[in-house]
């Protein structure tokens, strides 16, 4: 029996994405705007709806919900 994930319509989601070993790759422009072009496609085309989010060094929080 496997634990299932399921991400349900009208909840609001706190997720938190890092980097592996911490590795601060976020403080170049290049790739900030790839996780920005990211979020801006699920946005468009996935139906993510983004509340909140901050990027940092090696990490970002969200709150969002689809």
């Amino acid at each position: 029996m496997g634990i299932e994930n399921k991400i349900r319509e009208g909840y609001l989601y706190f997720l938190t994405m890092t980097v592996v070993d911490w590795v601060d790759i976020f403080t170049r422009e290049a790739y900030r705007q790839i996780i920005i072009d990211s979020l801006k496609f699920c946005q468009k085309e996935k139906g993510l709806e983004i509340y909140a989010w901050c990027l940092m060094t090696n990490h970002l929080h969200m709150i969002v919900s689809v």
